[in-house]
Parts: structure tokens; sequence; C-alpha cells
């Protein structure tokens, strides 16, 4: 049965109703300045059980991680232990302004500090950077911060990054972006960079290459260490996306494998709230090489237990964002790894492993998978339905919705024809699983018998299917009365 769409405020608006009654005026009155008064400005007037009913029914017509299956295919919409939201939400941490002293900051300075090593010693580095503010950012700054190593040198001649057409989808534009040219590596047949391609991109003019390891078709590059050996010794540097690090935590650590930086996506692997639970975070690991790049200021002590107090890396690309990033969003990710050691730690990684080769293994029997070895933790099936050839991607997407499943990743990465990109992290169990495949064995069903209800889908959602071209093109940003 549909939730129905609550009618808009300015709808449910009564003259007179108030959400508070504030007491009786106890200082001279004065009249309202006549430049802040907007006559055109029609408020709704309603009162406050109206409001609060109103937010919580558009709440929860919303897709959400607590409330169902969300196998979002590289932005890893994982659970998010309420213990995190806890400590996050401490007097001491919520209380904390970002321009106190540094001695009146010591609690918050020594957690970044520990935050600052944790991911070192997870990874592989030497140092680490908190501030970037999400995994887009933290991309730009490696790639900053190997554009200013280069420059340091006098190595102005090289322009070339190279960029495997497996990686994120972000990268190319980072690469633009920091004034370098993007170049596409093609994968192999295994799903690996293309080797002999590879080689003939790196020359004296390479600055960096950029990889995803594992990469968005949820397999490990195999040549990992043949390839960074190529590019450091034609003088280039690796620049590894780590976005999808949760599938290697506890058993490789991409800084022993010659990646010389990396951002982490703390939503990924560390389970901080992603989408519209933000907001982001993407701290930088560097290897000793380019650890005097870091942005700054980074967290430093002298002595065990401090004091903690901020420093300047000595080459420094600068700062990134103001303050220290998104702080709440570093006490949650700290939290987490606290909670689960170094044992629970890669167990993590173990079962988002284990889950995305279990709903692989029965995925493939409904839908074509084009790489058949083992993945990491996410796979990319088609969704082109043998017998329903006028059924798509998108068909499967939306009728997922009436089942109260969120799609997967449709239509990327690009070179997967009307790919379905899934990740079931590891935070769901088998029956969560089963379910889902059992949901997906009945649409496939439905798409040889009777097309038309995907064509049409969703049915159950309070909207039906949106044009989404003309909602990109025609944005509506704000409520009309």
């Amino acid at each position: 049965m549909k939730k129905p769409i609550p009618a808009l405020l300015y709808e449910q608006s009564e003259p007179g109703r108030r959400a508070a009654i504030l007491p009786n005026c106890d200082v001279p009155e004065s009249a309202f300045p006549e430049d802040l008064a907007r006559d055109e400005l029609k408020l709704p007037e309603l009162s406050e059980p109206g409001v609060v009913r109103y937010f919580t029914q558009i709440s929860q017509l919303n897709f959400a991680i607590d409330t169902n299956f969300y196998p979002l295919g590289s932005c890893t919409m994982k659970y998010n232990p309420k213990v995190n939201e806890a400590m996050a939400a401490l007097p001491g941490f919520v209380g904390h302004h970002p321009m106190q002293d540094e001695h009146l900051s010591q609690g918050s300075l020594e957690l970044m500090y520990r935050l600052q090593q944790q991911l070192a010693a997870v990874a592989g580095f030497h140092g680490v950077a908190l501030q970037p503010a999400a995994g887009a950012q933290g991309e730009f700054t490696g790639i900053m911060m190997i554009r200013a190593y280069h420059e340091s040198r006098g190595d102005t001649d090289r322009r070339k990054v190279l960029i495997p057409d497996s990686a994120h989808g972000t990268n190319p534009a980072t690469v633009t972006m920091a004034g370098y040219e993007p170049v596409e590596i093609p994968s192999d047949e295994n799903g690996n960079v293309d080797l002999s391609a590879f080689e003939q991109g790196c020359d004296e003019t390479l600055a960096a290459l950029m990889i995803t390891n594992p990469n968005t078709l949820g397999l490990f590059e195999e040549q990992i260490e043949e390839v960074t050996r190529l590019v450091h010794e034609c003088g280039g540097l690796v620049y590894g996306d780590g976005a999808n690090m949760n599938a290697l935590l506890g058993a490789l650590r991409p800084g022993d494998v010659g990646i010389d930086v990396m951002h982490f996506n703390l939503h990924k692997t560390f389970s901080t709230p992603h989408g519209g639970g933000g907001p982001g975070a993407g701290p930088v690991a560097a290897a000793e090489i380019l650890t005097p790049f870091l942005p700054g200021p980074i967290v430093a002590c002298d002595q065990d237990g401090g004091p903690y107090y901020f420093t300047d890396p000595p080459q420094s690309i600068g700062r990134l964002k103001l303050f220290n990033g998104n702080f709440g969003m570093l006490v949650r990710a700290f939290t987490y790894i606290l909670m689960h050691g170094d044992s629970g730690i890669r167990e993590l990684g173990e079962n988002a492993v284990l889950n995305a080769n279990y709903l692989k293994s029965r995925i493939e029997k409904l839908l074509p998978v084009k790489f058949k070895r083992g993945c990491m933790h996410e796979f990319v099936a088609s969704g082109k339905i043998d017998g329903a050839d006028d059924v798509h991607t998108m068909d499967i997407a939306k009728r997922l919705l009436d089942y109260g499943m969120h799609a997967p990743t449709v239509y990327f990465p690009l070179i997967v024809k009307e790919a379905l990109m899934i990740e079931p992290t590891e935070s769901e169990n088998k029956r969560t699983l089963d379910a889902f495949v059992e949901v997906l064995e009945t649409i496939v069903n439905e798409a040889r018998e009777n097309p038309d209800l995907l064509h049409n889908a969703p049915h159950e959602m309070p909207l039906r299917r949106l044009d989404e071209v003309k909602a990109v093109k025609d944005l509506v940003l704000c409520m009309r009365a």
C-alpha cells in the first residue's frame, strides 16, 4: 500500500495556529526593523504537533539504511552503530569550539592524534591528515600533494596521470582540476589493468597513476605490485583511491604494495553516516616521501600522553577546510575502530568479502556477471535478462523499490553494459541476502511474463517513475506556496 505524501505545510496552514506561545514581554517593546520585515514571505501557520507530524511523515518516505536493505555498490551503505552517535554526542565533543586554545582541547586533539596513528597503521603509511571533508576532496588532496612533490624537485614536465577504466568515477575530474591530463587505461579480460597498454603510458611525462584497488568491478588488481613498480621506475608516483579499503582491512596494507598516497572514505570503511546522514570525511595517508606535503595542520605530540598540538608539515600544500575537518565523523570512526580492535577489523573485511561472494554465487544464476573470478566486497552484474530483451537495468532498479529494497548502483562502471553494481556490506546477515535474491528471482520472472510491470515501476512508492532527465535540467530547489 502506498504511503501518501503529506499535504505541503502551506496547504495545512490555518490562521492563528502557533507552534509556540511566548510569555508576556517583560522589557520595553520596540518596533521590528522595517528593513527585516518581509510582507511577501507568507510563512505557514501550524501547531507544534502539526509541524512534527509533517516532517516525521516526510522522513518515512525515504529509503534509509536503518529501515531497508541498501546494496548500493561503490558507495557502501553500511549500518551505522548507534554507539558511534552516542560518543559523538558527548558534551565534551559537541561543546568544544574549534578555536579554543590547544591546552583546553587536549581531549579532542588526543582523539585526532590517535586516529591518525590508527589509520596509518591499518593502511601501512607514515603520516595522515584528517582534514579533507569528503572522498572527492581527499582525492584532490592526494594529487595536489603529488604535484607539489614534482614541483619541489623542478620536475615540471610531468603532465600525465594514468587512470584505469575500472577506477572510481571522480578520478578524471580530480586530475583535470589539479592541472594534469587524464589518460584512460583499459582493463584486460580478467578485470585487471591491461599491462601492455599500461606500459606504453609509463614514460618521462608521467606524473602519477590513480588506481582503485579493489577496483569498481569489485576485483582485486592481481598485478598491483608490478603496476606500482613500473610507475616508480619512470619517476611517477601512485595515488591509491581508498574508497574500497573496507575489503582489505587486516589483510593487505596498500602502503606495503607501493601506494604513495591514499584517501579513506570513513563512511565506507569505518561506518560513519553517508548520504543524507553525512557529512563526509576523507582523511589522506601518505608514504614517508609525501608526508612533508600533507595538508595542515595535523596533530602531533613529543611524548606519549601529550601534550598534543597542531603543526604544519614542512612543505604542506596548505589547508583544505576550515578548522579540523568534520570532527564528529572522526569521533564516530575512532569509536568504531576501538570497538573492533585488530582482530575485529580484519573480520569486518572478511565478512564484507564473504557476503559479496555469497550473493554473487546466487545472482549469477539469474543475471549475467561478466567476470567469473572471486570478487572482493562488491560485484557487477548486468541487467540484461535472457528472454526479456526490452527490459533494462533501470526497470529492475525501479521494481526493486516496490519490494522495499533500495536498488544497487546502476549503469556504473561504464565498462559493463547495463551494469548493476551490488555491495551487501558486512553488516547484513544471510537472511537479508537470501530475501534479496528471492526478490530478484521474482523480478526476473515478471520481466519475462509481464515486462510492462517493470517498465511502469515503481507502483508502490509515493511517486511513480519520474522523468529523471527533466529533473536534472529543471531544478526545483525550494518549496513554493
